[in-house]
């Protein structure tokens, strides 16, 4: 059996939470899990938070992104990047696992 990849950060990516966090108190770490849901059975959510002892941390110029165990599997190999388009600037997520996924781009199907 193939050994899978932890989810890759862009510098882009980091560089973003950089920013978020360069006004807070409290670095947050960006929080990147799988859920059930959405209009193709599972669902990103993507939140600041604190990271917790059985998290994956994916770490760079002090900047964390963290992703539970649960979620990990649904995420291998898993692009997290940042983008600014002109309906918004938001962090997305290339995954490779996904079969299908729908037009808002949060919602994907394996």
């Amino acid at each position: 059996m193939q050994m899978s990849l932890p989810p890759k950060v862009t510098d882009r990516a980091f560089a973003r939470l950089a920013e978020i966090n360069a006004d807070a108190e409290t670095p947050q770490a960006l929080r990147v899990a799988v859920e059930g849901g959405g209009c193709s059975g599972f669902q990103y959510a993507i939140e600041l938070d604190s990271p917790a002892d059985e998290d994956l941390v994916l770490e760079k110029d002090g900047q964390k992104v963290v992703v539970d165990s649960v979620s990990l599997p649904f995420l291998a190999d898993a692009v997290i990047d940042f983008t600014e388009e002109l309906i918004g600037a938001r962090f997305t997520i290339e995954n490779p696992n996904a079969s299908s996924s729908c037009g808002c781009g949060t919602s994907f199907s394996i």
